[in-house]
């Protein structure tokens, strides 16, 4: 019997397990995947304050080795399915069965992809799904954006007063964004737009240099030159095998409190798998410290 089992060892998982064990609590961390979610896969990590530059891998390391030092269990398991019983709640993963007072999920999301050739391989080299974190690294240069909605437009928006010019591109022949935003881009002078580009090909050896596009109407073939292609076509949460003690959106995402807590007393959720506006770093290590602070006052009483 665990105090609590956290879901996922990303950056809001990890800091749960950090203030739980500082609270004198036993912690399993559960992990399908690799330690540190989406920012491992981070090659500069600047806007995490008094860390002025670091690889995303290496900061999930250090803080990896902090909360294993102060004795959190990790194994590497998939969990498949969480039921409670009374006041305890029992986790399947894909090799085990385990029992916690309190269970915090962090189970994240991904970024959806193109899923081109070669994508993986330059992202951090040209390919990013993050504006607010990786725009500033292309100060003065030109660069393509790939998506419709309101995202791709705020992102659009802010890239525009960085970078010397933005290209959006979309696959549909009109933008989903809210009329305001598109307005609003329309208005801004280094920002161009084309409709019924469906994207081919990534250019580039070593880096991004290019991507080449099909237009859907005619059949033309269009090469767009970018140093850096920003990629906002939506994210995919994986929350369903937490769905029959939770509540959703319409998007799949966890709804919560300002406690973090579920639909289910002692069940918490976290960090990019819940329903929010702004998914970063440092709102990710906030909503762990604030379930563990209420997972374990509720274990104390």
């Amino acid at each position: 019997m665990y105090d609590c089992i956290i879901v996922g060892c990303g950056p809001s998982g990890m800091t749960a397990a950090l203030y739980l064990l500082r609270a004198g609590k036993t912690v399993l961390l559960l992990e399908k995947d690799s330690i540190g979610g989406q920012i491992a896969k981070s090659p500069r990590l600047e806007n995490y304050p008094t860390v002025k530059s670091i690889s995303g891998s290496d900061w999930s390391d250090q803080l990896f080795d902090q909360v294993t030092e102060l004795g959190a269990e990790f194994e590497l398991e998939d969990v498949t399915e969480i039921t409670k019983d009374v006041d305890v709640f029992r986790v399947k993963t894909n090799f085990n069965l385990y029992d916690a007072k309190s269970v915090i999920i962090a189970a994240g999301c991904t970024h959806r992809h193109l899923g081109l050739p070669r994508e993986e391989e330059l992202t951090g080299r040209g390919i990013s799904y993050c504006a607010v974190c990786d725009g500033s690294f292309y100060k003065d240069q030109d660069v393509l954006l790939i998506g419709d909605a309101n995202t791709a437009l705020q992102y659009a928006i802010s890239l525009s007063d960085i970078c010397r010019s933005v290209f959006i591109a979309t696959l549909f022949d009109k933008f989903f964004a809210d009329e305001i935003l598109v307005e609003r881009m329309k208005k801004i002078p280094n920002i161009q737009f084309r409709h019924n580009l469906s994207a081919q090909e990534y250019i580039g050896e070593k880096e991004l240099e290019a991507v080449r596009f099909e237009d859907t109407k005619t059949g033309e073939e269009v090469t767009i030159p970018a140093k850096g292609c920003f990629i906002a076509v939506g994210q995919e949460p994986h929350n369903e095998p937490f769905k029959n003690l939770v509540e959703l959106d319409e998007k799949g995402f966890i709804v919560v409190d300002a406690n973090m807590m579920t639909a289910t007393k002692g069940l918490y959720a976290v960090g990019d798998c819940r329903q929010k506006v702004m998914r970063q770093v440092v709102t990710a290590i906030s909503d762990g410290a604030i379930a563990a602070i209420h997972a374990a006052n509720n274990m104390a009483r």
